[in-house]
């Protein structure tokens, strides 16, 4: 009898030991939370000195934390259009904010959807239409236009959503914070005068009152950040899913966003990935917001998708590899926020060059620099006022409006980019090797250069 039992006991470990070596891994779920307008340098464990980001923080020391991340072109909807189609701007058909991508393309939606994922989003919707292109479940929970005067938000469907059924999700949290007005958060927390600015600005009292209601904004952030971590942990959701932190590009302050200069287009990415990514780590390898769609296809199993621009960084996400891509690119088309000013870059994880199209024009933004509304542009205004008296305010102001045909810098030692090596003896073989690729990628591209930043009738 005692031999009869034991081997039942046998088979029935034996029957256990083989079920689990046949159950299919499971697949991991993704949340990814973007900012919106966010200077990444502000973040405290990027370095920033003005507040301390918490939750932000926390994915840092729970996972691996990226410090060269770039949106080849630092506006809202050429950035997500990419993020989503794993596509560079002309190739999507977003080259200019606002206009719409191509309408035969497929983006993320899709790709994952083949894979077996439920792909949602809530909150900001730029970049989620034509449905056929963008084919997401869109959630109510996070506020959809980024310039409304609040950004109140529940969390009610993002848990049902999460919890709905046993197949994995991508969703997408698109936060509205720090994008303009800057209306929402406590600004009490902030001593304008004791905040430390960056050093491509002119210092006037103008700039640091909007700069704390700036840092407001990100506070709530941050919050939001820890919202929803803290939601993955009361529902057990923290174990299987890949929370992943992105910066997008640089603020509304002069010289940020719509430029190619890094505080415009350097971004910010946090990947935490329980038992794959290993806690407090960081990684220098160059990759792009076009990257990231081939990266979510890798990770969830399917193959690579042929006439993608990005290319996959897993390997790095999993410490195989120290790097991914040699070079990123930039493009910036600056109608319909100003002039015609097209403006395209080069860089590796160093040194960088801009060549701007039409350098005998000045630059103009609209929202920014518009002298008919010196009330909405206070803190250009503030910077002009200042320039009789203060050569630097002059010299910043300058280096916005008048740039030179060609621009380059070693971003190690001047990150700042105010010291422009375009003339210097020692940099002239680098420059001709950066614009040869550079000139290579644009054809590679399409891009016709000066000739698409140009008005486009409206679609009926």
């Amino acid at each position: 009898m005692k031999n009869i039992i034991a081997i039942i006991l046998l088979l029935i470990r034996f029957g256990a030991y083989s079920f689990a070596q046949q159950r299919p891994v499971s697949k991991p779920n993704v949340i990814i939370i973007m900012a919106d307008d966010l200077d990444s340098q502000q973040l405290s464990c990027y370095g920033g000195k003005n507040l301390n980001t918490t939750h932000i923080d926390r994915l840092a020391k729970e996972g691996l934390k990226f410090n060269q991340i770039y949106t080849s072109e630092a506006m809202c909807v050429p950035t997500r259009a990419s993020l989503f189609t794993g596509l560079y701007p002309v190739r999507h058909g977003s080259f200019q904010n606002h206009k719409p991508v191509y309408d035969k393309l497929k983006s993320v939606g899709h790709y994952l959807a083949d894979l077996g994922y439920r792909v949602a989003l809530t909150g900001k919707d730029h970049s989620t239409k034509p449905k056929s292109v963008f084919p997401f479940e869109i959630l109510k929970g996070f506020e959809p236009d980024c310039v409304s005067p609040t950004d109140d938000y529940e969390l009610d469907d993002v848990k049902q959503y999460i919890a709905r059924s046993d197949q994995p999700y991508c969703l997408f949290v698109m936060s509205i914070n720090p994008h303009t007005p800057w209306t929402v958060g406590d600004t009490t927390e902030f001593d304008p005068n004791k905040l430390i600015l960056p050093k491509n600005w002119v210092d006037t009292k103008v700039t640091r009152t909007q700069f704390v209601k700036y840092l407001a904004e990100i506070r709530r952030l941050d919050n939001q950040v820890g919202d929803i971590t803290q939601l993955l942990k009361e529902t057990g959701q923290d174990k299987n899913t890949i929370v992943v932190f992105l910066g997008e590009q640089g603020a509304q302050f002069p010289g940020a966003k719509w430029n190619l200069w890094d505080v415009g287009q350097k971004s910010s990415m946090l990947i935490k990935w329980p038992g794959v990514v290993k806690p407090a780590t960081q990684t220098d390898a160059l990759v792009q917001y076009e990257d990231i769609t081939p990266t979510l296809i890798d990770l969830a199993g399917g193959k690579p998708v042929a006439g993608l621009d990005g290319r996959s960084f897993l390997p790095v996400i999993q410490g195989k590899s120290k790097g991914s891509r040699q070079y990123a690119y930039g493009i910036h088309n600056n109608i319909p926020e100003g002039n015609s000013y097209p403006i395209r870059s080069i860089r590796d994880t160093r040194y960088k060059l801009i060549l701007n199209l039409t350098p005998d024009q000045a630059y103009y933004n609209r929202f920014m620099m518009n002298p008919r509304q010196k009330d909405r542009n206070s803190v250009w205004f503030s910077w002009i006022d200042q320039q009789q008296a203060d050569p630097r305010a002059k010299r910043i102001t300058e280096r916005i409006e008048k740039r030179p045909a060609l621009e380059f810098y070693d971003t190690q030692s001047d990150p700042w980019e105010l010291n422009n090596l375009a003339g210097d003896p020692a940099y002239q073989d680098r420059i001709r090797q950066y614009n040869q690729k550079l000139q290579e990628w644009m054809k590679q591209q399409g891009d016709a250069g000066a000739a698409i930043d140009i008005v486009y009738p409206k679609k009926p």
